[in-house]
């Protein structure tokens, strides 16, 4: 999935650090994927700092923020990528230890590709597996559907807040 935002990709990294449940929020349906807590409508200087091996949380009504995913790849105004791995309750997995009979592991990246007119195309793309396979069938029957709900509502609502950033000033406000 992309969209092309009018921002350079400096405008729109750091929507992306601040991704997470204990963060700015997926900036999807927050109801469905946030608890319900309202995802960030501006840059929050406290949430800028990501590195390579750092958790990327998500929010349950339950427990709170739980580990989601692994920063896999970073680089600053290009490329965000994350690892997840966990059982079917939802419980992180080390990926150094074997793999239980029953989990999911996936990738998520995030590219920025620059335009020439000084904007953005955000690409995301992913990939996710389950075992045992049945799990993968019922998956791609309904998972696939909801990834594509959340992510095309994702790109909408960065968009709009990148966008509504990144307007300059009012011309009439200046005189």
């Amino acid at each position: 999935m992309a969209a092309t935002i009018n921002a350079p990709p400096d405008r729109v990294w750091p929507w992306l650090v601040q991704l997470g449940g204990d963060r700015g929020g997926w900036y999807s349906w927050d109801y469905l994927d946030n608890a319900g807590r309202q995802s960030a409508r501006e840059i929050h200087p406290d949430w800028q700092d990501l590195a390579l091996g750092d958790t990327v949380k998500y929010w349950t009504r339950r427990r709170g923020p739980v580990d989601g995913w692994t920063v896999a790849a970073l680089e600053p105004n290009r490329f965000l990528g994350l690892h997840g791995l966990s059982d079917l309750r939802g419980q992180p997995l080390d990926p150094k230890q074997s793999r239980p009979s029953a989990y999911t592991e996936g990738l998520w990246g995030f590219l920025l590709a620059p335009l020439p007119d000084g904007r953005t195309r955000l690409v995301i793309g992913g990939y996710e597996a389950f075992r045992p396979r049945w799990l993968a069938w019922l998956s791609s029957f309904f998972g696939v559907g909801i990834v594509w709900v959340m992510q095309a509502r994702m790109l909408v609502v960065l968009t709009r807040n990148i966008e509504r950033m990144n307007k300059p000033p009012n011309a009439s406000s200046t005189q």
